[in-house]
């Protein structure tokens, strides 16, 4: 048998199973066991092992980025509406997600189509005042059904975003579409 140079270990092949130092090209395998030593030669102690290294975290105690979930953004972008989509096409990890993108214009477009209705409808609705009773009415019955329109359609949005759908409105999609 061989033994190892640096170790002293027996060494079965071309490596030292205990420190891994290639063993000594030259030497042939002895069967005898240790090297003999010479009387009076100083031989030098093995040298200490290697500190063993320090395990690694478990990969559930591993911090992850901070961040929201791709859904949980897009349907966030639409909950305050112009600020929120502003807000998302600004903040760096979420600028770069094409979805989120989509979400943000579409939630701008959509607040500034619903301030437009609004508009049109309190012209309309001045409009209708000098009709005694009937213009009330109808102003009123116009006002609630606007809003109460948007309001379903804007939980919608909301709820497509979050289960990752991309739904598309019908004017203001595909505007939203291309900025994304």
């Amino acid at each position: 048998m061989a033994f190892c140079s640096n170790c002293g270990a027996e060494v079965q092949g071309k490596f030292c199973a205990k420190c891994g130092t290639p063993a000594p090209a030259g030497a042939a395998p002895t069967s005898s066991g240790p090297p003999p030593e010479t009387p009076g030669a100083y031989t030098a102690p093995p040298p200490p092992p290697p500190p063993p290294s320090a395990p690694l975290p478990p990969p559930a105690a591993v911090p992850q980025a901070a961040g929201l979930d791709e859904n949980v953004a897009c349907a966030l972008c639409y909950l305050l509406g112009l600020l929120t989509g502003i807000l998302f096409l600004v903040l760096e990890p979420y600028s770069k997600n094409r979805l989120i993108r989509f979400h943000a214009f579409q939630a701008i477009f959509f607040n500034v189509a619903w301030i437009a209705a609004l508009i049109v409808l309190s012209i309309i609705g001045f409009a209708l005042m000098p009709i005694p009773f009937l213009g009330a009415m109808l102003s009123i019955v116009l006002h609630l059904g606007a809003w109460l329109g948007f309001l379903i359609l804007w939980l919608m949005l909301m709820y497509k975003a979050y289960n990752r759908e991309r739904w598309v409105l019908p004017v203001i999609g595909p505007l939203a579409e291309k900025q994304a």
